[in-house]
């Protein structure tokens, strides 16, 4: 009887400590996976299937990023436009990532200035309110548990150096929790500025 207790003990603590690990791996890219055919994974307001929905992903939605998990880690908080919405983790598979690799898409953005800059699967790029967009070329880039550092160049004066750090950010215009904190430094020979701004996962 003993023994068997305690091998249920054993197996609670190793499931509480999955949980634990995973939410502290959050932020993370998942995919839609087990939606049947023809049909969506519903988006809702609250962590529950009766809650109103407020979108949805496709049978095969990928690169969506999980903020983080409710309480009994049924449900993956996940970014909207202007907000912020729940879905079923029983439909949502965790990506594969490179350790040494920042993951792409990520999307780091800002206000006053507004200013974007995008590291995706195509190429990288910045943008600035009012200046034209332009493309970066990626000169180096470390991995940390904690986040992240790419060093950028627009041309061969003008470099971005990104530093994006894990923790929640707001973007002080809408209601969207982010789940990454950044920091752009741009260094130039007639300037220097320093941006910061919130990220994303995904590409949405």
């Amino acid at each position: 009887m003993m023994t068997r207790l305690i091998a249920l003990y054993l197996a609670l603590c190793l499931a509480l400590w999955g949980t634990v690990l995973s939410a502290q791996d959050l932020p993370a890219l998942y995919s839609v996976s087990g939606v049947q055919s023809g049909d969506v994974l519903n988006i809702r307001a609250a962590p529950d299937a009766d809650a109103a929905k407020v979108g949805e992903f496709g049978q095969y939605g990928f690169n969506i990023e999980v903020l983080a998990l409710s309480p009994d880690g049924r449900w993956g908080l996940v970014g909207l436009p202007e907000g912020n919405g729940w879905v079923s983790m029983r439909f949502m598979a965790r990506q594969e990532v490179l350790p040494y690799e920042i993951p792409v898409p990520l999307t780091c953005l800002g206000t006053e200035p507004f200013w974007r800059i995008g590291l995706y699967p195509r190429g990288f790029e910045y943008e600035m309110m009012g200046e034209p967009r332009t493309d970066l070329s990626l000169l180096s880039q470390s991995v940390a548990p904690n986040g992240y550092l790419a060093v950028l160049e627009e041309g061969p004066t003008l470099t971005h150096t990104l530093i994006v750090e894990r923790g929640q950010c707001s973007d002080g215009m809408s209601d969207r929790r982010f789940g990454w904190r950044a920091m752009l430094f741009l260094d130039a020979p007639d300037r220097a500025l320093v941006h910061s701004g919130c990220c994303y996962l995904g590409g949405n």
